[in-house]
């Protein structure tokens, strides 16, 4: 069968990008503290495990799931911080954001990657897809100091191909009449869709490149291989098969905050400080995205690893700390053991959705909820600015202190001033 048989003969019958982050997370720490640039940086501290290296990182050997303490003894040149999930999210829909402006059909596929449809828009834009995608890479490092590879293909399989085929700061492109040089000596394990047991299978049935996969006879393939493998299939073969989804990713079922605290501590205030950090954190990330919680759960973890949890529904959905932290506390000193260490803390919203609660009563809560709600739309938008944590609660202020490397002296004398002075929005929950 020769191969104009079984390939599209078509440069671009779709155009279809692929935008993949470089060392996401670790760029996201460079980008906010420039003065890490060209140092090996890790993050994942706070799990004492790696989530992400920079490059330079990488070239040391550091690898995923490697241990914090490992790291440390072997590679004390390397930057090791805590990750900011919170940031990352910020900075994956500022990538999107960028990405909309070529074409509304994008794929919000995960927090350091996306697809784009930019069928039609070469046209649109009087440019071609190459420039348009040349375009999209210039303007998220322009914009955001961050390095994306970029792979432009027919379908979202190919695309995936191109941005694997180089990075970091990748270009490539595969139009319809390239699909079989560049599936000659692509690994099957490599592909998109293909784990490692699958692999292992296709290699024992003699199908070692995507090359190998996308020749054999499709009857073959059918007698032999599942469904989705006879997708793969046809997508190898530069066909359109799999449709962007453009539904909202942020459609979440819970979200949490979590945090380990060193060292750890059995003091009740601290660690109750430490958890109302993550309250107030949650907290922002459901106004951000529209959400109030109906539903809460928390934990507090100890020393020796073992976890004690409350559950708790609230009377109305809420999205201020101030109504999360007053359902904590009813229940906190239950769980709370005095002569017990404790090293981290953690808090899940659940029942989530973007109808905001409707009070009637005769003692004015429901007015002192509006006035919470604009007072933290003013709030948020500050944080925007000048980073969070600039504004807080008086009772997230131990934690926050010792996260700077404040004294406790200092601490408690601050907590002291603020209790005198009877600042509202820094004072205790009330």
């Amino acid at each position: 069968m020769h191969e104009s048989d079984i390939f599209i003969e078509s440069s671009f019958p779709r155009a279809i990008l692929h935008v993949d982050g470089d060392s996401f997370f670790a760029s996201c720490e460079i980008a906010k503290d420039p003065s890490l640039r060209g140092k090996p940086i890790v993050t994942g501290f706070e799990r004492g495990i790696a989530t992400s290296m920079s490059y330079e990182a990488k070239a040391l050997g550091i690898s995923r799931g490697m241990r914090v303490s490992d790291i440390r003894k072997n590679f004390p040149e390397c930057a090791i911080v805590d990750s900011d999930y919170d940031s990352y999210a910020i900075y994956a829909d500022r990538m999107y954001a960028i990405v909309k402006r070529y074409t509304p059909i994008v794929e919000e596929y995960s927090i350091d990657e996306c697809f784009a449809d930019l069928t039609g828009q070469d046209e649109v834009l009087g440019i071609s897809y190459e420039a348009i995608a040349r375009k999209i890479q210039k303007d998220l490092l322009e914009e955001l100091d961050l390095n994306f590879t970029i792979g432009l293909s027919v379908n979202k399989l190919l695309a995936k191909v191109a941005s694997k085929w180089k990075k970091p700061r990748g270009f490539t492109v595969i139009n319809g009449l390239a699909i079989p040089d560049f599936l000659k000596d692509f690994p099957i394990h490599k592909l998109w869709g293909i784990g490692g047991s699958s692999a292992q299978h296709m290699k024992r049935l003699g199908i070692t490149t995507a090359f190998d996969l996308a020749t054999k006879r499709p009857l073959w393939v059918k007698e032999n291989l599942s469904k989705p493998y006879q997708e793969i299939q046809r997508e190898l073969r530069g066909f359109f098969v799999n449709d962007l989804n453009v539904g909202s990713k942020k459609e979440w079922h819970s979200i949490m905050r979590t945090n380990t605290f060193r060292p750890p501590s059995r003091d009740r205030d601290f660690v109750f400080s430490e958890l109302s950090k993550n309250v107030e954190e949650a907290c922002a990330k459901l106004r951000r995205n529209g959400f109030y919680a109906k539903e809460i759960s928390f934990f507090l973890k100890t020393q020796d690893f073992r976890y004690f949890r409350r559950e708790v529904t609230l009377s109305h959905a809420a999205c201020v700390p101030q109504e999360i932290l007053k359902a904590v506390q009813t229940c906190f000193d239950d769980i709370f053991d005095p002569r017990t260490i404790y090293r981290a803390t953690g808090i899940t919203l659940r029942k989530l959705s973007h109808e905001a609660p409707v009070t009637d009563d005769l003692f004015g809560y429901s007015r002192g909820l509006e006035k919470l709600s604009t007072l933290y739309e003013a709030i948020d938008s500050i944080s925007r600015k000048q980073g969070k944590a600039v504004l807080h609660l008086g009772s997230s202020q131990q934690a926050l202190h010792h996260e700077n490397g404040v004294s406790s002296t200092v601490a408690q004398r601050r907590m002291d001033d603020i209790h005198r002075l009877g600042i509202p929005l820094l004072g205790f929950v009330t």
